[in-house]
């Protein structure tokens, strides 16, 4: 059945998590339209990491819903979980390889885990996804002898192995160089607008906000909470939120912050 647009993708309600008696973030509620790029945004340690572990099934919450097409993730049973989670696609930061494995044995993993398919299958699978995210040398190198833009490249065709309907990516283009960073957010659009991939990412590289999310949230650290919601550019231009504020206009020079402060009526 083909995916609704008007319909969310992800929806979460209330959500409240942490870890042990220690809160990172509560009353957190936003949806994700199909067919999006969503950012996740906020200060360092404000929880955006934890969130998305909470997201993919890493960390029960301790309150709330986080449904996938109105199907309550945490409602059902193990096996209920298993088969929703065969449907995301996850970059953990830095691309985190297996550093024993080449890069075609880390893409080849998933299929080998979750399908039925033989190798040869499985092989040819697995080319098809590195030459999906433009890597065409390399294949065969560990994970120590590829380039920081690379291993993400690796990373991301891992999480397309089993072919997801959502893809969650933590800091996609944290680390890398300006011009890797850019094919990086390029490919990203590329997967969005070729094949209908809704995306999820963590990220407060403000080049990638502004060039490829049409969505997001932003956390608090201190109020623990989500404080702003928009799209990155949005936010920047119009929300009036102290920390918000800061956080979209950081890579201006002093002088600009300055001015912009004054028009705004902060001095």
């Amino acid at each position: 059945m083909a995916d609704n647009p008007k319909q969310p993708k992800l929806t979460v309600q209330g959500l409240a998590f942490g870890y042990g008696e220690q809160p990172v973030q509560h009353d957190v509620s936003f949806d994700v339209r199909t067919g999006s790029i969503f950012a996740i945004m906020g200060a360092s340690g404000c929880g955006k990491s934890t969130l998305l572990k909470a997201l993919i099934g890493l960390l029960r919450p301790s309150a709330g819903k986080i449904a996938f097409d109105k199907e309550d993730y945490w409602s059902v049973d193990d096996a209920g979980r298993e088969r929703i989670g065969r449907r995301f696609g996850v970059l953990f930061q830095g691309g985190a390889l297996w550093s024993s494995m080449t890069a075609e044995q880390n893409v080849a993993l998933p299929m080998q885990m979750f399908t039925q398919l033989d190798a040869a299958s499985i092989d040819a699978l697995v080319q098809v996804k590195l030459s999906l995210v433009g890597l065409n040398t390399g294949r065969s190198s560990m994970p120590s002898d590829l380039s920081g833009g690379m291993r993400q490249r690796v990373g991301l065709a891992r999480a397309l192995s089993l072919d997801p309907e959502i893809l969650f990516l933590d800091e996609p283009s944290a680390g890398l160089d300006p011009i890797s960073a850019k094919r990086q957010d390029d490919l990203i659009l590329e997967l969005r607008d070729g094949f209908g991939v809704t995306v999820v990412m963590v990220s407060h590289e403000l080049p990638s906000l502004f060039g490829i999310c049409d969505d997001g949230v932003f956390l608090d650290a201190e109020t623990r909470t989500v404080i702003a919601r928009g799209a990155p550019k949005m936010l920047r231009d119009t929300c009036k939120h102290p920390l918000v504020h800061a956080f979209m206009i950081r890579d201006r020079a002093p002088d600009e912050n300055q001015e912009k402060g004054q028009i705004d009526g902060r001095h």
